[in-house]
């Protein structure tokens, strides 16, 4: 019996479009497809795209030669021009010291490429000047060399003939003068310097020494490290011995000028004191 329904429904399909996965693609298709789109891109270009591609290549390259000539102009100023060059040098800090010295220790000649200065070489040399405790040295563009100096500071004079040799506070003989300036100490010492044990002993020494007793002080002596003693004013003697407990013995001292006596031994302190 029939049933209604279209007998050719049956022989007819329908069809829907659906995008398909990557792998419901065969690798073989997915190869030639690869192989297809390079060989299209290797194709020729037009003469248009021959000409738009060399013009970018031509600016690129025009470019880069700029970048390389800016680069080595600049380092050529720098490094080699004289335009960039030492043309001025300033001493700072210098009170002892003459510019002209500094400069002529320095030994930088005029011109020389400020990039190019070695400035711990110029620091050594200025450092040798012997005032000189402290070189800096920097460059402050876009042509000066400056040099900046701590002096030493005098903290005793040695007699040298009519003249002194003042030393700092390490010991260091730096500069001659003809008095003993204010506030330094005129100190007898056999061999003055950085390395001499009395240099040492005399700078303990002067460094217990309170403004009061430092104020009648005429002369350090120091024959040797065990051998020191204080020349006061009116003819008073302080025998300190060595430089050991110097600060205890710089009080007990202190303490006892208010007797009369002449003759004050700190030497033992602080297990005895003696007066005469």
């Amino acid at each position: 019996m029939p049933d209604g329904r279209d007998p050719s429904a049956g022989s007819r399909r329908s069809w829907r479009l659906v995008r398909a996965g990557t792998d419901a693609i065969p690798p073989w298709v997915r190869r030639f497809m690869q192989q297809y789109g390079a060989r299209r891109a290797r194709l020729p270009l037009s003469r248009a795209g021959r000409v738009r591609r060399r013009r970018q290549i031509v600016a690129r390259l025009g470019m880069a030669l700029a970048g390389l000539l800016a680069v080595g102009t600049l380092g050529w100023l720098i490094f080699v021009s004289p335009v960039l060059g030492v043309h001025d040098v300033w001493v700072e800090g210098a009170l002892v010291l003459e510019t002209d010295q500094v400069v002529a220790a320095a030994a930088v000649p005029d011109g020389t490429p400020l990039a190019r200065v070695d400035t711990d070489a110029v620091r050594d040399r200025v450092a040798k000047l012997p005032p000189a405790r402290e070189v800096t040295v920097s460059r402050r563009w876009p042509s000066t060399l400056v040099i900046e100096i701590v002096e030493r500071s005098p903290v005793g004079a040695v007699p040298n003939g009519k003249k002194y040799d003042l030393f700092d506070d390490h010991g260091v003989i730096y500069r001659t003068v003809t008095s003993v300036p204010s506030g330094v100490a005129r100190v007898e010492l056999a061999t003055p310097g950085p390395q001499d044990t009395s240099t040492q002993s005399a700078l303990v020494v002067l460094r217990s020494l309170g403004e009061r007793l430092r104020s009648e002080l005429v002369t350090l002596v120091v024959e040797g490290p065990a051998r020191i003693r204080l020349e006061l004013r009116g003819d008073r003697v302080v025998t300190w011995g060595d430089a050991e407990e110097s600060e205890m013995k710089a009080k007990v001292a202190t303490a006892l000028l208010t007797k009369p006596d002449k003759r004050i031994d700190v030497s033992g302190v602080p297990e005895v004191v003696t007066l005469g």
